[in-house]
C-alpha cells in the first residue's frame, strides 16, 4: 500500500485510514520499531494495564515488601527545605 507523507506543522507524518486503525485496534499511540530497512508500527496497549490486579496478587502472596529502604542513613532532608 502506498501512502503519502504529509506536512504537520514543522514535522511530517503519515495518515492512517479509519479502516486500518479499526482493523489493528490502534487507539492513541503506536510503538515504532526500527529494523534493518523497515519501520514497523505496532498498536500500543495501555502501559500499566492490569497493574492494580498484579499488585493485589503480590500483596496476597506477601511479595510486596520493599527491596531497599525508602530512606537512607546518609540522607540530608535539610537541603530540601
Amino acid at each position: 500500500m502506498e501512502t503519502p507523507i504529509i506536512k504537520i506543522g514543522n514535522s511530517k507524518g503519515l495518515r492512517l485510514s479509519k479502516t486500518i486503525l479499526d482493523k489493528y485496534q490502534i487507539k492513541e499511540k503506536v510503538e515504532l520499531i526500527l529494523e534493518e530497512g523497515q519501520i514497523i508500527l505496532r498498536p500500543m496497549e495501555s502501559p500499566r494495564k492490569d497493574w492494580e490486579e498484579k499488585f493485589r496478587e503480590m500483596a496476597n502472596q506477601q511479595d510486596d515488601e520493599l527491596l531497599i529502604d525508602d530512606v537512607f542513613d546518609d540522607e540530608n532532608f535539610e537541603e530540601w527545605s
